[in-house]
């Protein structure tokens, strides 16, 4: 235990956490607590906030859906033609952030990203609800449409065009990034503001160190 954190006698001890309870690898973490969000009935905990930046800086952010995690990081799909995508392959970092309201939890993770295997987009595409595969094809994802019509047109031509076929094909566009972490935090929520945070980064040999931060 370290010397900033309180005896198990602490009435807030249970709530705590101590960096003692948790596992060495954030990732391994990481999927407790997600497997405990689930349990809760939490709503879409695999929701993610995904930030990005273009090469000289100007930031966006949206909401993914994390798909697959792994030792090596956390894994989503989108089109690599939307700004998502152009901005991680100009500028192959980015920040997730994971806010489990009824749990008062929230995972941050920074790292560095790159694009998954085309086999491991192949099986997830595949995977997809046809309807969801077909709107891969139809849909230029963030770019500007003339009317809803023009995207309802698009969606018939892709239907038409793979009436005949049981398999569609994945978009040479479409696949998969992968965030490889270099600093994950774990921020649950306490009294008064004395949020509980500990952080884990890359160390000088590659492992993990742990640290506790000021709420």
């Amino acid at each position: 235990m370290s010397a900033v954190d309180p005896p198990s006698s602490s009435p807030l001890a249970a709530s705590i956490l101590r960096k003692k309870d948790l596992d060495p690898d954030p990732i391994c973490q990481f999927r407790k607590w997600l497997d405990e969000a689930v349990a809760a009935g939490v709503h879409l905990p695999e929701a993610m906030t995904l930030a990005t930046t273009t090469a000289d800086g100007q930031p966006s952010a949206r909401t993914v859906l994390l798909r697959n995690c792994d030792e090596r990081g956390f894994v989503f799909f989108t089109n690599y033609q939307s700004r998502k995508g152009r901005e991680l392959t100009g500028n192959p970092r980015a920040a997730l952030v994971f806010f489990w309201e009824p749990l008062e939890r929230q995972v941050l993770v920074e790292g560095r990203v790159e694009k998954s295997t085309a086999a491991e987009s192949d099986a997830y595409y595949d995977s997809r609800p046809r309807g969801s595969r077909l709107g891969a094809w139809a849909s230029p994802q963030g770019q500007v449409l003339a009317s809803r019509e023009m995207l309802d047109e698009r969606v018939k031509q892709v239907e038409a065009q793979y009436a005949n076929q049981e398999q569609v094909p994945r978009p040479p566009y479409w696949g998969g990034f992968r965030v490889l972490p270099t600093t994950m935090e774990f921020w649950q929520g306490q009294p008064s503001r004395l949020h509980d945070r500990i952080r884990y980064r890359r160390g000088e040999d590659g492992g993990w160190v742990m640290e506790r931060l000021a709420p």
